[in-house]
């Protein structure tokens, strides 16, 4: 007779998904109910900061602080990463008195950081310490102390960094993130530094898209259609604008065409205009250009200054041309 097996069967890819996701979620959870008594301080002392913020970390920790280092330089606080072992051969060079320094290390006895350390004691460059253990060597060393909470790393061996770099770059994004609003950081900034991409397309005004005043197709309201669809077959936008005394004050579209064609050449362009037209300012974000012409299902935005004077004209294809789609 066959004797059944005791052996519990090996979790399935989605089992070990989901406990190592709830292991690493509850980790950040349990950090943010605890937050390290020193944050505060060091965002102080990162706003503080007349030179650059200082990354540095050997292994994974290196790999977490590049990243924190990559979000701080894109949110307006200049940054870099400085590796460990390069520092001891000549690039403690890039670590100046006027920086901060912020060392990660889990066991925060990882000897590469030494000389770093040694370096900003020697010149009194602010220091920044995030590890697992407040007694270690680099905490003892640090200025601000982020100490990380218990919490088991989610692999099988629990050797693996996985639950700490999480913890670590959650925190990483923490004091950027805090830095960034006390430092009141603007859009229009935050696109100076993300040019490239569906983010900085995005992020564009109109008036950065929008074709400018030479390229206008607009008539007056007294223009015969002879005339205005002359201008709007050489402007090519299939749109015209109509003004009075130098104000937009309707549109005309190949929608207004169809509606008026009966007598079309006889009449004059104020008289088939649409009036009080859907208009944009040039300081709004493209993106908001874009969300106003699909949801009234046109294909152009005149662009008006406050007082209705019409300063260019946004299309469609302007739009994805930008990559804002």
């Amino acid at each position: 007779m066959k004797r059944a097996s005791t052996e519990t069967p090996p979790a399935t890819a989605r089992e070990t998904a989901e406990r190592v996701l709830r292991l690493e979620g509850e980790a950040v959870l349990a950090l943010a109910a605890g937050l390290p008594e020193d944050f505060e301080g060091a965002v102080e002392a990162i706003l503080a900061t007349h030179g650059r913020v200082i990354l540095s970390g050997i292994g994974k920790s290196g790999h977490i602080a590049r990243k924190i280092s990559s979000t701080f330089a894109s949110t307006g606080t200049p940054s870099a990463f400085v590796h460990p072992a390069e520092a001891s051969h000549g690039d403690l060079g890039m670590v100046m008195p006027g920086d901060l320094a912020i060392l990660i290390s889990n066991s925060g006895e990882t000897a590469e950081l030494r000389d770093i350390v040694a370096h900003v004691a020697r010149f009194s460059i602010p220091l920044v310490a995030i590890s697992a253990r407040p007694g270690s060597t680099l905490m003892q060393a640090a200025d601000y102390r982020l100490t990380l909470p218990p919490a088991p790393e989610a692999c099988a061996l629990g050797m693996a960094p996985t639950t700490s770099t999480t913890m670590t770059l959650a925190l990483g994004d923490a004091l950027a993130v805090a830095v960034m609003e006390r430092r009141g950081f603007l859009p229009e900034q935050f696109r100076t530094f993300h040019p490239g991409g569906k983010l900085g397309a995005r992020l564009s005004k109109v008036a950065q898209l929008m074709h400018g005043p030479e390229a206008l197709p607009l008539v007056d309201v007294a223009r015969s259609m002879p005339e205005t669809l002359v201008v709007m077959s050489e402007k090519g936008f299939g749109i015209a604008g109509v003004t009075e005394n130098g104000r937009l004050v309707g549109v005309i579209s190949d929608g207004d065409l169809r509606r008026n064609m009966a007598h079309l050449m006889e009449r004059r362009a104020g008289e088939v205009a649409t009036r009080r037209p859907r208009v944009i300012g040039p300081d709004l974000l493209a993106a908001e250009a874009l969300a106003m012409m699909s949801e009234n299902k046109i294909t152009a935005l005149f662009v008006t200054d406050g007082g209705g004077v019409p300063l260019g004209i946004l299309h469609l294809h302007d739009c994805l041309r930008a990559g804002l789609v």
